[in-house]
């Protein structure tokens, strides 16, 4: 891409669409589109295609999702399975039509088969059955995956995929009952450091950031410590301890969002469909256990209790960490260090509840 190509970034306000957004504008590049929802429905394919005709993208980010966790997923699947299609199959189409040089899709671990041997390679996906509580949003996503590969193979288009890990960074949720893990952790962690320094006044800041989100069953009397205090053991933050699920024993592979930004932009600038396959996993490199994280985020945030395990809750899948063998045997390189990842999105994450 040049300086001034015309670049097109679909799901600029989402976590890895933001992420590829600020990378680009770190870079220099200068002629970014984006639309938001209320601006371009990408569903509808008539406006999709009326979009492209006026803007003209040379080439596009497609991280546009309807996302969501096992209760969304298991409640709306119809909406997941209809909206995640027609946004991939809208954009992916109209970058043929139009003549987009590169396009570079995002696609998801979890679409990988549930009982996918570890590491997982590339030539494992749908070799097995799927995860039914997400398999709406997996067939959706596999078949944008299948939607690039087929437009290269028949019409020589350049759509690259690209299979990352969780992802978590700036922009991210840390509403503490639809937050994914680690932002949830670091503020139940920051949570206990604070109830533990008695600094109620840093406590209530904190559960009235707005943009952070709470979402507790009782309603906070924000004049009343006890009721700040109360409201924190809600959620498993204690003066002494932290409290998490499960038993400690399973495995997580995480990168920042920023990393995988950086790596999406490597990839559209210096390979091609045929150097790619289908797709290629792009992952951290390696996983942790969760009792080892748990031990990671306490010291980052300084608090100087202890975690309490709870085994009656559930642990969650054992382990999905992506191989990296095609990854690095291209030559594309692996992220940072997950510990200065971590500190980055913490320190961000104090930035918004100042």
């Amino acid at each position: 891409m040049e300086k001034n190509s015309k670049i097109y970034v679909a799901g600029h306000t989402g976590l890895v669409g933001s992420a590829i957004y600020r990378e680009l504008q770190r870079q220099g590049y200068t002629r970014l589109v984006v639309r938001t929802h209320a601006e371009l429905d990408l569903t509808n394919q008539t406006a999709v295609d009326t979009f492209f005709d006026q803007e003209k993208p040379e080439y596009v980010f497609l991280a546009a999702a309807r996302v969501g966790g096992i209760v969304g997923n298991s409640t709306y699947p119809a909406e997941f399975i209809y909206t995640n299609l027609m946004i991939g199959t809208n954009i992916v189409q109209a970058s043929y039509k139009h003549g987009v040089k590169k396009l570079l899709n995002l696609a998801s671990s979890c679409i990988y088969p549930k009982e996918a041997l570890q590491p997982m390679k590339e030539e494992y996906l749908l070799a097995g059955d799927l995860e039914k509580t997400s398999e709406a949003y997996s067939i959706a996503k596999i078949a944008t995956l299948k939607l690039c590969h087929y437009y290269n193979k028949q019409y020589g288009t350049q759509f690259l995929t690209v299979m990352p890990p969780n992802q978590y960074g700036i922009g991210d949720n840390f509403n503490m009952q639809t937050a994914h893990f680690l932002p949830m952790i670091i503020r139940r962690f920051e949570l206990s450091k604070l109830l533990q320094q008695q600094d109620f006044e840093a406590i209530r800041r904190n559960l009235k950031a707005d943009k952070l989100g709470w979402e507790i069953d009782e309603k906070i009397d924000f004049s009343d410590n006890k009721s700040l205090e109360e409201a924190c053991h809600q959620v498993g933050a204690f003066a002494d301890q932290v409290t998490a699920w499960g038993d400690g024993s399973v495995y997580r592979e995480l990168m920042n969002s920023d990393d995988l930004a950086a790596i999406c932009v490597n990839v559209i600038n210096h390979y091609t469909a045929a150097q790619l396959g289908e797709f290629v996993n792009v992952g951290a490199g390696g996983d942790i256990q969760m009792r080892d994280l748990l031990e990671l985020v306490k010291q980052i945030v300084g608090f100087e209790g202890k975690i309490a395990f709870d085994p009656t809750k559930p642990n969650g899948v054992a382990r999905k960490l992506l191989d990296t063998t095609k990854m690095q045997s291209l030559g594309i390189a692996l992220p940072g260090k997950l510990e200065d990842g971590i500190r980055r999105f913490y320190s961000w994450y104090l930035q918004r509840i100042q």
